[in-house]
């Protein structure tokens, strides 16, 4: 017998920030405001031919393991740094 909820899933959100100092702010108020289990993972993103580390976003990646937290108050936080949660 299989004891998980056929209703749950395991989702990844991944907020699109400008800079890492941004990055940074984001996954530290992540972690206050969500009480996440683990610390988001922050990826440096060049954007496809730039050298220049000018032209990086800075991607914050969430486990949601049970999707309990609400991708509209993610994208908020995002926003409130210039930045945004990739959809889905």
């Amino acid at each position: 017998m299989n004891d998980a909820s056929p209703h749950s899933r395991h989702v990844r959100h991944v907020l699109v920030l400008p800079d890492r100092d941004a990055a940074e702010e984001v996954a530290e108020a992540l972690t206050e405001r969500f009480r996440l289990a683990e610390e988001p993972q922050l990826v440096r993103d060049a954007l496809a031919g730039e050298d220049d580390a000018e032209d990086a976003q800075w991607l914050v990646v969430v486990e949601d393991p049970d999707a309990v937290h609400d991708p509209e108050q993610l994208h908020d936080l995002a926003a409130e740094h210039e930045g945004w949660r990739e959809a889905e």
